[in-house]
């Protein structure tokens, strides 16, 4: 199977009709890898796969718009009839496990444990399925968060996950095939904390990749306007993170 990438949703920081928040489902080397869960990507995921299929779940970080409909997906795998071979492999930020049980005011974790195996993320953190390897790397945001690297057979996918400027995102899409990067600011305000980037960043981090698909455009800019200013700063191919759009790698 060659590595593609299937747009589940790219919305910041809410769904809008049509456009759940982040959410995508990469596939490579017999893997099905469902990368980030935001608001609505469950319901999304099943246009393409059926969810007992993934080969595991990775989170870049748990805010909502990122993480919130692995609810959606405990309640279809415990409750709802979509009974899994095994428990899921979830990579994630240490925490996950908690705030999923909190949301069912349990104490413990241990009842996750039929559906999901947690697995907590780091830099440098390395998972191999068949032919597909997903490597994390730390990146800066007001939150643990991380970008995420994935090889297969040759082919190389970049993905910043939320992410301010930083060196991380250089070294994630150096000779990436694709670098799928957020591009939720217009401008960086004085004396905030720098936990997003511009179009331009995004396109000027892409500079050692062969194509940008720019995602996650927060609500002061369009899809259009943002992807348009990228590609300028990138001078390369660049397209817009569209719902059910699928990318060959």
């Amino acid at each position: 199977m060659p590595l593609s990438l299937t747009v589940l949703g790219a919305a910041s920081p809410y769904p809008r009709p049509g456009r759940p928040a982040s959410g995508y489902l990469l596939r490579g080397g017999s893997a099905e890898i469902w990368v980030d869960a935001g608001f609505g990507t469950f319901a999304e995921l099943q246009r393409h796969t059926d969810p007992t299929r993934l080969t595991a779940i990775w989170l870049s970080h748990l805010h909502a718009d990122h993480s919130a409909d692995l609810l959606a997906a405990a309640y279809g795998f415990a409750y709802g009839g979509r009974t899994l071979p095994a428990p899921i492999p979830v990579y994630a930020p240490d925490g996950c496990a908690r705030r999923v049980a909190g949301f069912f005011g349990r104490p413990d974790t241990s009842f996750l444990s039929s559906v999901f195996e947690f697995r907590p993320l780091y830099d440098g953190h390395t998972a191999r399925h068949w032919n597909l390897t997903l490597t994390a790397r730390a990146v800066v945001h007001d939150t643990e968060a991380y970008g995420l690297r994935a090889e297969c057979q040759g082919r190389v996918f970049a993905y910043s996950g939320d992410s301010g400027p930083c060196d991380a995102l250089t070294h994630l899409a150096g000779s990436a095939d694709l670098f799928l990067c957020e591009a939720d600011v217009t401008a960086h305000r004085e004396g905030e904390p720098r936990v997003h980037l511009t179009p331009e960043e995004a396109g000027t981090y892409a500079k050692g990749a062969g194509r940008l698909l720019v995602t996650h455009v927060g609500p002061t800019l369009t899809r259009e306007e943002a992807t348009g200013r990228a590609a300028v700063a990138f001078g390369g191919p660049t397209e817009s993170a569209r719902e059910g759009d699928t990318s060959i790698v």
